[in-house]
């Protein structure tokens, strides 16, 4: 099957990069290892945007939601009615295993878990929250630990350990904690990081301060067993009793993806890729980059709000080189 454009990653950004992709009559195809939307799909089940809902909208489909902040279920629904009202050609559960340049040039061929196809250009939307920072630490593998979160109540009366400084660490550490969960946060850094939430950052520090939370700082796990945990700290290695690791270490873009198709990068420390501001194409002839991608390590400088015109300026490239 050969298409104008291969889309990876159906994401808002994605979906968008489909829904002009359509509208200016170039053949696409959406294409994601996961179900739509995947990363709003892993978010925390009560998860609340800070974005409002016209903030979020793509393709002028509106978004209604009950409360002036739209929360993870509608924005679910939400992407979902955008998908069917634009009829969007959407490929789900298929990996993109290898991205090959056609031997003329013209093109890339690409092979993945479920087919072939052929393409003009790509477009790599796949963002950065599908890919956490791994602890590379013995027992990671083990079912215990998450890198996502979900809710609190399987961690009810639970001994845990949260990983991380920053303020999916914070929440998750607050809201187990009062649902019931014994908690133990193991942070790398000195301090909690300043940019936690200010309306947060005093009521962890108050759980930590009166030891209803305990806290090692300048700390790190070294290996994970099925009923403890061992962690580095400044005055030695301890063993802890445990049933669950929450690591909320971060996320990041799928960065050996984008080596693989010949993106380079720049020298800075953030490995923000080198693309062309005008047309978003990378340093890779024929690969265009969409959304928060585009940052590099900065993930919070690109959101939904301010990169869903990406699409059109990536389209608008595509069409004046057709």
């Amino acid at each position: 099957m050969n298409y104008d454009v291969m889309i990876i990653g159906a994401g808002p950004i994605g979906l968008v990069c489909g829904i002009e992709a359509k509208k200016a009559g170039l053949r696409y195809l959406i294409i994601d290892k996961g179900c739509l939307v995947n990363s709003i799909y892993n978010y925390p089940f009560n998860m609340t945007f800070f974005s409002t809902s016209e903030k979020l909208e793509i393709g002028d489909v509106p978004f209604i939601s009950h409360g002036s902040k739209p929360n993870r279920f509608e924005a679910l629904e939400y992407y979902r009615r955008v998908t069917s009202s634009w009829q969007l050609d959407v490929h789900l559960y298929e990996n993109v295993n290898k991205v090959n340049p056609k031997p003329d040039n013209a093109g890339f061929l690409i092979d993945t878990s479920k087919s072939k196809y052929e393409a003009r250009a790509i477009i790599l939307a796949t963002g950065f929250y599908d890919y956490p920072y791994m602890l590379n630490i013995p027992g990671e593998e083990l079912a215990k630990v998450k890198h996502y979160y979900d809710e609190p109540h399987p961690y009810f009366k639970q001994m845990i350990v949260v990983i991380g400084a920053a303020n999916s660490a914070v929440d998750v550490a607050l809201e187990t904690w009062r649902k019931g969960a014994e908690v133990t946060m193991v942070v790398r850094e000195p301090a909690l990081l300043d940019s936690v939430k200010y309306w947060v950052k005093p009521d962890i520090e108050n759980r930590i301060e009166e030891g209803s939370i305990k806290t090692y700082f300048n700390s790190q796990l070294t290996e994970i067993r099925g009923n403890e945990v061992d962690v580095i700290t400044p005055s030695g290695k301890i063993t802890l009793e445990n049933d669950f690791v929450l690591a909320m270490t971060g996320y990041k873009p799928d960065f050996e993806l984008m080596k693989s198709m010949g993106v380079e990068f720049g020298e800075d420390d953030f490995q923000t890729p080198v693309y062309n501001p005008e047309t978003h194409e990378s340093s890779a002839e024929g690969v265009y980059l969409a959304g928060v991608i585009c940052g590099g390590l900065k993930t919070n400088k690109y959101v939904i709000e301010n990169s869903r015109h990406h699409a059109g300026i990536i389209i608008n490239a595509l069409k004046s080189a057709k």
